[in-house]
């Protein structure tokens, strides 16, 4: 399987959702699964969920998949109030990703 990884900054909000989302999408475009390396990563915000959605979405009208990888119980914790964590498979790390992934 063919995966590209993402790597987030520490926060996904209002200011940088775009330069995020356009980052992830030109992985999708280029017929690539996405690891998103949130490790780094310890908020974000209604838009930056968003931005996951869309993601998402567009991964799976592509065949592809967006993992997310890294989740810092921060993060966890918005995703469970929301219920965000359901829509997304996620791995503590990397390397546990590519092995579940065939890689």
């Amino acid at each position: 399987m063919n995966i590209e990884r993402y790597t987030l900054g520490k926060e996904l909000d209002s200011f940088n959702y775009q330069q995020e989302q356009d980052g992830i999408l030109a992985i999708l475009e280029k017929g690539c699964n996405v690891a998103l390396d949130m490790t780094e990563c310890n908020y974000v915000s209604s838009t930056g969920l968003r931005v996951l959605l869309i993601s998402k979405k567009t991964a799976a009208a592509k065949g592809l998949q967006l993992y997310l990888v890294g989740v810092s119980n921060e993060v966890k914790d918005i995703m469970e109030v929301t219920g965000f964590h359901n829509f997304f498979e996620s791995f503590a790390t990397m390397e546990e990703c590519l092995k579940a992934c065939g890689n």
